[in-house]
């Protein structure tokens, strides 16, 4: 099933426009009134971040992506005052974990719901790589295996020759084209997907040409979701590997109701994590389907929004 597609790259853009700034509520009312679950009452005890385009400011490359002081420290503050704090992003550890690790995270989602941290002091970055889970259950990999990763591999390039398309498995990426062009750190190893390793493999990850996108969404095979990355990478998951799910089981692991937790995000695929959350806050920059149904919107990420909502809601 396909949970996420991006218009822009489809050709026909059926989304809501963006508004323009005059058009946005003054800071911290929602866009649309008819999204606000008016849960002001209900106290936060859990705040959840997406990284890229929500919580990092941009750069001219992904690798040159950043955290600002201002909103390490607002998040420290905030934790500091009881509220528990999680990181949900679809890096994985390799470009994911030196960000967490500035931040006092809670739990950490990497490869979009793939890999769950429930104890990130308890982790360091050979255990969350290394494949094989710790004997106390802070860490679930939910993938599939990497022989039917291979088998949708080679079937998809065999029905739409020339697509770039990989695995991803502990933090290695198994793909037939240079990684290096969209990710100048990330270790990869080039395949025909006749000898990718045995294990659990946490995506499959694809990059279509803009003519490649119809025919590909019906090829998918029904035991994978699709979500996709900044209008751009596909990614092929077991469909209980997302951020809403995520988020339900670091709740369920923290014994927080979701009904007091706020999720942040700017993407397609922080939909689903945003209403399942207490308040799903947008940023102003996000994807304007994901405007239309947040319950707040704060300042763009470029402008350290999560964290002047934070100070704002906290009085800080």
């Amino acid at each position: 099933m396909i949970e996420a597609t991006s218009s822009s790259q489809s050709g026909t853009d059926t989304t809501p426009e963006r508004p323009e700034h005059g058009d946005r509520l003054e800071h911290g009312a929602p866009m649309n009134p008819d999204n606000n679950r008016d849960r002001c009452d209900t106290p936060v005890r859990l705040v959840v971040a997406d990284l890229d385009g929500t919580l990092m400011h941009d750069a001219p490359t992904f690798e040159e992506r950043y955290l600002t002081e201002h909103s390490i420290d607002a998040v420290w503050r905030m934790h500091d005052a009881g509220v528990r704090f999680a990181v949900a992003t679809a890096r994985p550890v390799s470009t994911g974990y030196d960000v967490v690790d500035r931040l006092p995270v809670d739990a950490c989602i990497y490869l979009n719901g793939a890999l769950i941290d429930t104890n990130p002091s308890a982790s360091d970055v050979d255990m969350l790589t290394s494949g094989v889970l710790p004997d106390d259950g802070h860490l679930m990999k939910i993938g599939f295996s990497s022989r039917r990763a291979c088998e949708v591999c080679r079937y998809l390039v065999h029905e739409l020759p020339g697509l770039k398309i990989g695995i991803v498995m502990d933090d290695v990426r198994y793909t037939n084209f240079d990684v290096s062009v969209y990710w100048k750190t990330q270790t990869f190893v080039i395949t025909d997907f006749t000898d990718v390793p045995d294990g659990v493999a946490d995506k499959i990850i694809i990059f279509p040409d803009p003519y490649q996108w119809s025919v590909l969404g019906r090829l998918v095979p029904d035991d994978f979701s699709v979500s996709i990355s900044e209008g751009s990478m596909w990614m092929l998951m077991n469909p209980q590997a997302n951020k809403e799910r995520s988020l339900e089981r670091i709740c369920a692991s923290m014994n927080i109701p979701l009904s007091q937790t706020v999720s942040f995000g700017d993407d397609l695929i922080d939909i689903a994590m945003m209403r399942r959350s207490g308040t799903g806050v947008a940023v102003s920059n996000a994807n304007p389907k994901v405007l239309a149904i947040a319950d707040d919107i704060c300042p763009s990420n470029n402008e350290d929004g999560v964290a002047q909502w934070i100070e704002r809601h906290w009085g800080m």
